[in-house]
């Protein structure tokens, strides 16, 4: 399995790609927090995510570890960065594929207001021949791929939210 590059927050500078997405959620910081601690959410609302599990114990925090079911593929992740209802950063540790030399995953928090949070999601890599090989198409299904994950987030969170409401 081929192991990735460890990276730390600068990779964001000097990544080959970087994604950014900023999305308004109508929920609290600590809302979506639990929703980013459920394993069992994770493939409900991001396309492609099949099994999320996380390998360390709760409460998790920096050096957690978790891996993820993406159809064929099987993605080791390491949180490096954990401030719990404000951010984390995880890096790929390792991959079942030769996906990406290096990847970074950063996820932002910030208040709007009492009911409304923007959340930045950033990915930032390096990508292996295979992906390199696939050019202009490989970057813009993956930029496809993680805009539609944070919108559907925004969907996912609305459709809880107003679950909630409706049961109480």
């Amino acid at each position: 399995m081929p192991a990735c590059q460890i990276v730390d927050i600068s990779f964001l500078d000097t990544a080959a790609e970087k994604i950014v997405n900023i999305v308004e959620v109508k929920a609290t910081p600590e809302e979506i927090f639990s929703v980013f601690e459920d394993e069992n959410a994770w493939p409900e609302w991001f396309d492609g995510i099949d099994k999320v599990t996380w390998t360390s114990e709760k409460p998790y925090g920096v050096d957690a570890t978790r891996t993820l079911k993406l159809g064929p593929m099987t993605v080791w992740e390491h949180f490096f960065i954990w401030e719990q209802n404000n951010r984390f950063a995880f890096y790929f540790s390792k991959t079942s594929l030769p996906f990406v030399k290096a990847l970074l995953e950063v996820y932002e928090l910030e208040v709007l207001d009492e009911n409304t949070t923007r959340f930045t999601y950033t990915v930032a890599y390096t990508p292996r021949l295979m992906l390199a090989l696939s050019g202009p198409l490989g970057k813009f299904a993956l930029r496809r791929n993680f805009g539609k994950a944070a919108k559907a987030f925004v969907l996912y969170m609305e459709k809880k939210n107003a679950a909630a409401t409706n049961n109480s």
